[in-house]
């Protein structure tokens, strides 16, 4: 999958669901800038699950900081099963 639709469907998902009204920058960390909780990343790891089939580790989301870490991790992951 491009990465530019990864990027689309985090972005969707995050103005929709979570409501996130701020403008989506790819250096924008996840808590600090966004506002995402703790319950928010259950929501979000839903969403990966349901969107590009694969089931998020607690372990490897610990060191996504930035929305541009959250399309790389989701990108990263879906080409290395190929």
């Amino acid at each position: 999958m491009e990465k530019e639709k990864i990027v689309t469907i985090i972005d969707d998902f995050l103005i929709d669901e979570l409501e996130i009204e701020e403008e989506l920058n790819p250096d924008a960390k996840l808590k600090d800038d966004l506002g995402i909780e703790s319950l928010d990343f259950v929501d979000i790891a839903v969403v990966i699950e349901k969107e590009f089939g694969f089931k998020v580790k607690g372990e490897e989301m610990v060191d996504v900081k930035t929305l541009q870490h959250l399309y790389d991790y989701i990108y990263d992951y879906l080409n290395k099963t190929k």
